[in-house]
């Protein structure tokens, strides 16, 4: 069962990782995809092929969601370019860890500006499409560190932690208009990223897991189709932790 047919996404932040799950498991729920990547040309290529064997419409934009303009240019060509809209989800995200004492100005704002500012900037960008057609869906990725926080990460959990403030009252200010905003806060995702962590750490990670075991970016994108589909429509202003259990 194709549970986003008929439907398009916004996925910022697509070329690999979480978004990039994100975007196959829901070309393969039949929905049209439009993803962002900030540089790296091929692997936003070879994504796009592979979306389209699915049957789907699927284009790249390099585009910084950081930047207002080009969020908005972003959602404008997107409106040449398909049918509608119908799903953002705010992905882009970068991590700059350091502990407070170490941590210097740029690192705190570029954190902020690339996690936080983004949500904001792509939000507005779409907020006039989802008001004139009275129904949208936008999905922020937060993350476990964004509710607990998390030593070293003081500028990550502190953008982390906005998005939930900034979706609650998005939902409360759009929800009369039928649209959407929730966030999902995945735990420990095993992607790119942490294959850079030695099998011993990761392994401290999977142990202190109640469902032991790392979880996968399929497993953030299937919590994402319930969200973007019409089996949560009346669901809004809510955090779903996708993380085996780690905040029980």
């Amino acid at each position: 069962m194709k549970l986003l047919d008929g439907k398009t996404a916004i996925i910022t932040g697509a070329s690999r990782g979480i978004g990039r799950g994100i975007a196959l498991v829901f070309a393969q729920h039949g929905c049209d995809v439009a993803f962002t990547y900030s540089s790296s040309v091929d692997a936003a290529k070879a994504l796009e092929s592979e979306l389209k064997a699915f049957g789907v419409k699927a284009k790249g934009y390099q585009s910084n969601a950081a930047s207002f303009e080009q969020a908005h240019t972003l959602v404008e060509d997107v409106a040449k370019d398909f049918d509608g809209l119908d799903i953002l989800i705010n992905n882009a995200g970068i991590t700059k860890d350091n502990l407070l004492m170490r941590m210097g100005e740029e690192d705190f704002d570029q954190v902020i500006e690339v996690n936080l500012k983004s949500v904001f900037n792509m939000t507005k960008a779409v907020q006039r499409t989802f008001l004139k057609q009275r129904k949208g869906s936008i999905i922020h990725m937060s993350s476990v560190v964004g509710v607990k926080g998390n030593a070293g990460q003081a500028n990550y959990a502190a953008s982390k932690a906005g998005i939930i403030g900034f979706s609650k009252s998005v939902a409360l200010e759009l929800g009369s208009r039928n649209i959407r905003s929730n966030v999902i806060a995945p735990g420990f995702i095993e992607t790119e990223m942490t294959a850079k962590l030695s099998e011993e750490v990761v392994q401290g990670w999977r142990n202190g897991i109640p469902l032991k075991r790392g979880g996968s970016p399929e497993d953030i994108a299937n919590a994402c189709v319930f969200l973007g589909s019409d089996l949560s429509n009346y669901i809004t202003g809510q955090v779903m932790n996708v993380d085996g259990g780690m905040l029980t």
